[in-house]
């Protein structure tokens, strides 16, 4: 039984070992997707310029005008989604949704968080990046995609961070009584390791749904043991 014990122990940390590996290489691609629209916009800034400076000395305002509207509407995509106040999360919540802007889903997010929190980051990114993903993979099996869309809203409620992902689906799956990704694997595995860190913090999870619409409450105690 001991032998068993150890080489069952042995799997499940290459699992979760293999699982946050994924999950890190995922967040860091979305990071880099970050940085080649910077990037991109950078190297349009010139010929922008030269643009407006060329309407300019044709006299022709009426151009120039309808231009920076343009411009002002591809800086709005551009732009960083959230500042919460807190740099970790803004990373993470950053890169998650300009991904899902990137796949045409609509995005409402408000994030208001204390600088400094007691979880670790690791710990943190599992359950952010987790549910944001899901969120994202419900919206992306949608065939409409005007119905995509995903909300979040962060904030203090007393002593607890509060989290709330609010998104659209289709279809919802369940197993034995519990939400399941539509992904097999360690997406799976995913879902069981954002329940147990809830738990280890001592935390609030709510999961519901309704016709088109999936919502997930969290709620953090900002004083948990770590």
């Amino acid at each position: 039984m001991r032998i068993f014990d150890f080489f069952f122990q042995k799997a499940i940390s290459r699992r979760i070992s293999a699982f946050q590996d994924e999950m890190m290489n995922r967040h860091v691609a979305e990071v880099e997707n970050l940085y080649r629209q910077m990037r991109g916009w950078r190297h349009d800034y010139h010929n922008h310029i030269q643009m407006m400076k060329a309407y300019r000395a044709l006299g022709q305002d009426d151009r120039l005008d309808v231009y920076l509207d343009e411009l002002e509407q591809d800086l709005k995509g551009f732009d960083v989604l959230i500042r919460s106040g807190n740099v970790m999360i803004d990373a993470v919540l950053n890169s998650k949704l300009s991904l899902a802007k990137s796949h045409g889903i609509a995005i409402n997010a408000k994030a208001v968080v204390p600088r400094e929190l007691s979880f670790p980051d690791i710990d943190l990114c599992v359950i952010l990046g987790n549910l944001l993903d899901n969120a994202i993979e419900a919206c992306q099996w949608l065939e409409d995609p005007a119905s995509r869309f995903i909300r979040v809203y962060l904030d203090l409620k007393g002593e607890n961070l509060y989290l709330c992902i609010t998104n659209s689906t289709g279809k919802i799956q369940k197993r034995n009584g519990k939400y399941v990704s539509r992904k097999a694997g360690r997406h799976g595995f995913g879902l069981q390791r954002v329940d147990r860190l809830i738990s280890r913090y001592q935390g609030y999870l709510k999961r519901a749904d309704e016709e088109g619409v999936f919502t997930c409450e969290v709620l953090l105690p900002l004083g948990s043991p770590l």
